[in-house]
């Protein structure tokens, strides 16, 4: 095949506000290990390489989730980050994480993006009409490119309410169908579905629905290095982090794809920086950089929360939040984000990058009966056999609890044992617990609800700082037999 049927499209997905190195996890020999990766200098420099090589076949998208999750992105809002993305070239993106900063500032952020947001899903309360465009249609080399964009369906479902104000989402799937008609009525060559729903919902979309060409997924934090065909729909998606970038090469005859090529690159220093994106960062980095730089403790465990279970970064922050509450019962929300920490002295930047949110500590009066609803609630957003009604994260991070379950056992009959503490779990009694935002104990249930004066930061600095050097371990809360 020759240059003048290759299209190039570049992905990245979750990156979650990363615009600097940082550590991530990697999996060698049986063990964890772990190195520097990402960037978004060295993200600009590949993208532009790519489009040197392909300057007419090149597409480049972003499934969102981007432009909150660390200290830079979410200190004004995501609005810093709008000159760097203008800088990359994107062609399009949705969103997810987006949503925390309100639907009128996602909107007054997407004004100012050169590129568009996609989203088929995503509707005004008021009137039922996209808050997005559902697609766009880009000429490349000789070839009309349909792309349309799926916005998480999950962020007014289990998100704080602020999120979605005056807005609703859908699965999209009942949208996919119609969008797909009327861009081969329009007579595009390739259709690509830029999607947030999340690996196992997508590839059970693209099984149901005919008519995908490449399906670009994100939410779920996959590093897929070898695509799924499903349906004839070529299925990809790429870490998080801004660690990785997915690069699918796609050869076309007629306008049918006859092959392809595809690379998850680790964006590691073997990458060059874009000089101009390098300069950009840190500029911003720069007024912050003293008190993000401030030690403030040493781990000798790696804190991360890459297992679906039980993590030792959540057990850290929740140790945290039970020190600060001064209750024994402790919930989080199973967060995928928050670049991993290895052993060695830890940061200020460290415990904004675990819970860039920086909630208040909340605490409530929960019944027996409630926290065994709760959790296998949870559960099933988490196991479901339907991949819909999946609706994680991972599941709900918890201390001072301990859960036996089966995975496999269908909605509210996975649970097998439950103990507070050393004692099983009496449904009758009142229990006194902490946790952070709804997502960590929702309002339906408890009582007696109420918020502390002290963040969830300052606590995690409160905590390191008394008890370093930390030797965080799991301590099997949530357990599948």
């Amino acid at each position: 095949m020759n240059n003048h049927d290759k299209i190039s499209i570049l992905q990245i997905n979750d990156s979650h506000g990363y615009l600097r190195p940082h550590d991530e996890l990697y999996f060698k020999d049986g063990k964890e290990i772990y190195k520097e990766a990402g960037g978004y200098a060295r993200i600009a420099w590949l993208f532009n390489e790519t489009r040197k090589e392909n300057p007419e076949g090149t597409i480049i998208l972003d499934n969102g989730d981007t432009i909150h999750g660390t200290y830079l992105a979410i200190k004004n809002r995501g609005r810093d980050m709008v000159p760097i993305l203008n800088e990359l070239g994107l062609d399009g993106m949705t969103a997810h994480w987006e949503f925390a900063y309100g639907p009128k500032e996602v909107k007054a952020i997407e004004q100012k993006l050169n590129f568009p947001m996609l989203a088929i899903n995503c509707y005004y309360n008021h009137n039922d009409e996209l808050f997005f465009n559902p697609y766009i249609i880009l000429k490349r080399l000789d070839y009309e490119i349909g792309i349309m964009g799926i916005a998480c369906n999950i962020i007014d479902k289990t998100m704080p309410p602020e999120f979605s104000e005056g807005v609703y989402f859908t699965l999209g799937k009942k949208e996919l169908p119609m969008y797909i008609r009327e861009l081969n009525e329009k007579g595009v060559d390739l259709i690509i579905v830029l999607s947030h729903l999340g690996y196992p919902q997508e590839l059970q979309l693209a099984k149901e629905t005919d008519g995908i060409d490449i399906l670009l997924s994100g939410h779920t934090h996959n590093r897929v290095y070898n695509p799924v065909i499903e349906n004839n729909a070529i299925i990809i998606q790429s870490g998080c982090h801004g660690s990785f970038v997915g690069k699918l090469n796609l050869f076309l005859e007629d306008g049918k794809i006859k092959s392809y090529e595809h690379h998850l690159i680790d964006i590691n220093s073997e990458i060059n920086e874009d000089p101009k994106v390098k300069n950009m960062i840190e500029q911003l980095y720069a007024p912050h950089k003293k008190i993000l730089e401030t030690n403030i403790g040493e781990t000798k465990t790696g804190l991360h929360r890459y297992n679906v279970m039980e993590s030792t970064m959540d057990n850290l922050l929740l140790e945290s939040i039970i020190m600060a509450s001064k209750r024994k019962i402790a919930f989080s929300n199973g967060w995928r984000y928050g670049a991993p920490v290895p052993p060695r002295e830890i940061i200020l930047n460290d415990i904004w990058n675990i819970v860039p949110t920086n909630p208040p500590i909340s605490v409530c009066d929960i019944s027996g009966e409630h926290l065994w609803n709760m959790m296998e609630e949870n559960l099933e957003h988490t196991f479901s056999r339907d991949p819909y009604n999946q609706m994680g994260g991972y599941v709900k991070r918890c201390q001072g609890i301990h859960v036996y379950f089966k995975v496999e056992n269908p909605e509210g009959k996975r649970i097998q044992e439950f103990f507070v503490g050393n004692d099983r779990l009496d449904l009758k009694k009142i229990y006194k617990a902490s946790y952070l935002t709804e997502q960590g104990i929702p309002k339906k249930y408890g009582f007696n609800h109420e918020r502390l004066e002290i963040k969830a930061v300052d606590a995690l600095r409160h905590f390191i700082e008394k008890k370093s050097p930390l030797r965080i371990e799991k301590n099997n809360s949530i357990v599948p037999i």
